[in-house]
């Protein structure tokens, strides 16, 4: 881009555009070349590859006439503890309360290495139902079930009386308070066959990686050791075996929001799980657009998309690197494209721009976690967060999904650079995948800012449908999300001019960004969370 050109006039081009375009004079898959090239290595949190892919980005920071804005020149530095399951002597069985032989079901459960574990357990199995504990909401999984020494069962999901950000905050937020408080030691989750994004032997596969957790206990989701799984539900029926209900029964109730029982299992769990930990540092790269007004200019919007990938790993296609191209290169070369626009234009908004790239992502949101903890510039003074994570410009720009427009101001602002544009905003689709909780954007919301995820969705009854459906089975967390996939680059480029459209009109707003007065997550500007 040589500036920022008009929504509407991109979109001619998007709608306009061959399948596959020549991708050598796109400024914006440059970077991804870069980005998701085999010499990266997949950019595995804290590894060389991602050292080179973080100083790739702080040299062009610096070349676009940023500032640097970490607390350490271009860097704010984040140290994790690395923890790696002993595979090979990780066992898992289920054993009746009563009497009977024990099931080994090692093969059908993923230990979460975000959670440290804990060594040994022989606990019960307790169904409770979703898992929601929000009692200020009216909605209360836990109120009368007894988890002291048990392990949860949970099936993922929610009531309908709960809307989609209330589901997903209470699941990652909510539950491991609740089930510290009620003396569980443990959670397994269940997914509903619908809502599952990849195959679960690809789960299984990525579940003997490494995970990581922030040195700093006091931003960790869990604050003691746990037993932390997900189970795989082509084989569920064996946790309910003995215990009156039926999983299939449940995952009707499920898909339809409707209230599920909770109840003992006839089951003990008894597990075996072995680690090593480590340590490691890695980076989060920040730099600065200061604001023009003497008064606004201590405010800061702030752009952020993830650095890092998976790293590498058996091969399951080509080489064994997980490049992550479009998760999330793609979001990172948006950051630099938008940065590219205004410098060349020579915008300078009221308010700062920060421009975030960040760490730990795919561990768990740490890096935006630890920086929304500890911000490098303007704490207190953040006014939103928009953040760019695999946007998928698949195919033209036409529809648009906005995570977080129905609580904040930003869905206006939003709404009114559409307008006219020919993008429509559609809602969720897929509320029960809970992707409110799961990008860099909730690391902001939970600290009490405004924040919103934008990202392309297909029309509805096309082949656009299965294209995303493909990208989805085949791409999403895989080796094949590579630099040798179709894209629409006049989609992306349109894309990347609505998000800078967007971040210049908000930081040149009278008001800062504002929570609904019925939003859920207002509360959290007056109480952030840890």
């Amino acid at each position: 881009m040589r500036r920022l050109l008009g929504l509407a006039a991109l979109l001619l081009c998007a709608v306009a555009a061959p399948a596959e375009p020549d991708k050598s004079n796109s400024a914006w898959w440059s970077h991804i070349k870069v980005l998701a090239s085999d010499e990266m290595q997949g950019r595995l949190t804290g590894s060389p590859g991602y050292r080179k892919a973080a100083d790739y980005v702080a040299g062009h920071f610096q070349s676009l006439g940023l500032q640097p804005a970490g607390s350490d020149g271009w860097v704010q530095h984040v140290d994790f503890e690395v923890q790696t399951v002993r595979v090979d002597r990780f066992q898992t069985r289920l054993v009746p309360r009563d009497s009977g032989a024990p099931t080994d079901v090692t093969a059908d459960v993923v230990a979460a290495t975000y959670a440290l574990l804990r060594p040994e357990t022989n606990a019960p199995l307790v169904f409770v139902g979703y898992g929601m504990h929000l009692p200020e909401a009216g909605y209360d999984d836990f109120a009368g079930v007894d988890l002291h020494g048990a392990v949860a069962v949970i099936l993922i999901g929610g009531p309908a009386e709960l809307t989609a950000p209330q589901r997903a905050h209470a699941l990652s937020e909510n539950l491991p308070r609740a089930l510290e408080a009620a003396g569980a030691v443990g959670v397994i989750t269940l997914t509903a066959p619908k809502n599952r994004e990849i195959p679960w032997e690809r789960q299984k596969a990525a579940g003997e990686q490494p995970g990581m957790l922030l040195t700093e206990s006091a931003l960790r989701r869990y604050h003691q050791p746990m037993f932390v799984a997900s189970f795989n539900e082509a084989r569920a029926d064996a946790l309910f075996a003995g215990s009156g209900h039926a999983f299939a029964d449940l995952v009707v109730l499920a898909d339809k929001h409707q209230a599920l029982p909770r109840f003992p299992l006839a089951l003990r769990i008894q597990a075996h799980i072995e680690t090593e930990l480590s340590k490691v540092s890695s980076d989060n790269v920040i730099g600065e657009l200061p604001g023009s007004d003497p008064q606004l200019s201590r405010e800061a919007v702030v752009l952020s998309a993830h650095l890092d990938h998976l790293g590498t790993g058996k091969p399951d296609h080509g080489d064994g690197i997980f490049h992550g191209a479009m998760d999330d290169a793609s979001g990172v070369a948006s950051l630099l494209e938008i940065a590219r626009a205004l410098h060349e234009a020579k915008i300078q908004p009221r308010r700062s721009l920060l421009f975030l790239v960040v760490c730990g992502e795919e561990k768990g949101l740490l890096g935006s976690r630890f920086f929304a903890a500890h911000p490098t510039r303007h704490a207190d003074h953040l006014v939103a967060d928009l953040n760019t994570d695999m946007f998928l410009p698949l195919y033209p720009l036409r529809h648009v999904v906005a995570w977080g427009a129905d609580e904040s101001s930003l869905g206006a602002d939003l709404r009114a650079l559409l307008d006219g544009s020919g993008v429509e905003l559609v809602p969720d689709p897929i509320p029960d995948h809970v992707i409110f909780v799961r990008a860099d954007q909730y690391s902001f919301v939970r600290r009490g800012t405004p924040a919103l995820m934008v990202g392309m969705m297909p029309t509805r009854g096309t082949d656009e449908e299965t294209v995303n459906r493909e990208w989805f089975k085949t791409r999403y967390h895989a080796q094949a999300d590579d630099l040798g996939q179709p894209v629409d680059l006049a989609a992306a480029d349109a894309f990347n001019d609505l998000m800078g459209r967007l971040a210049v009109r908000i930081a040149n707003a009278p008001v800062r960004p504002s929570w609904l007065p019925d939003s859920f997550f207002a509360r959290f500007a007056h109480e952030p969370l840890p």
